[in-house]
């Protein structure tokens, strides 16, 4: 689903959809740095419009109130991850090792989005329910990716134990494993580097899918 349509329930007074696009993209990208530092409900419209470099005025013709642009970041986060786990979906090879390839880029995606993820499980309580249903709608985009990835390599005959109900829980187990990382990483840190956590979380991935 394109970005824009995403969020085209956000009242605009502005007619132009390119420029709404562009200027709520600056909205979100100021106002997330402002959220992860300072927090949700700390964190004050004016001050956001001060980092964006519009006037309060100005933001308001873009958003309607401070839980809009909370939805803006948190579908900005959400379509920047999606972008790269397609992204390397279009590249992987194969077999179990583009499944292999795939959890190892989004873990990836993880770690270095960290504060963005964990920024959408606090503060995603703060939006309104039509906001919050759409967050949800969003993970489930990207664990969509991953039941893609497991159905086109269970058609191959390269796990052919897995079903569509196993494909489905597996889809979320990774998307879930991902982000763990992000909320434990006040332990893992501690333990593991990201490399040994993908490794040993791909292996536990993978014997799920291949346990008879």
């Amino acid at each position: 689903m394109p970005e824009a349509s995403r969020t085209k329930d956000i009242p605009t007074q502005i007619k132009n959809p390119d420029l709404v696009e562009r200027r709520r993209r600056q909205i979100a990208d100021s106002a997330v740095q402002l959220f992860i530092r300072r927090g949700f409900h700390k964190t004050t419209t004016r001050q956001i419009s001060q980092a964006a470099g519009f006037s309060i005025g100005s933001l308001y013709e873009y958003i309607a109130s401070k839980e809009d642009i909370l939805y803006l970041v948190c579908d900005s986060i959400h379509t920047e991850v999606e972008r790269l786990v397609t992204d390397v979906m279009s590249r992987a090879g194969g077999g179990v090792e583009a499944l292999t390839e795939v959890i190892r880029e989004y873990f990836l995606v993880c770690d270095r989005m960290s504060d963005f993820i964990l920024l959408i499980y606090q503060e995603t309580r703060s939006l309104p329910a039509q906001w919050q249903k759409r967050v949800l709608e969003n993970e489930l985009r990207i664990t969509g990716l991953f039941i893609e990835v497991l159905a086109r390599i269970a058609a191959t005959g390269d796990l052919p134990d897995l079903d569509d109900e196993s494909i489905e829980l597996a889809a979320h187990n990774i998307s879930v494993l991902g982000h763990m990382w992000t909320f434990r990483r006040w332990f893992f840190g501690r333990h593991y580097t990201i490399e040994d956590y993908i490794e040993k979380q791909t292996r536990f991935i993978l014997s799920m899918c291949t346990r008879k």
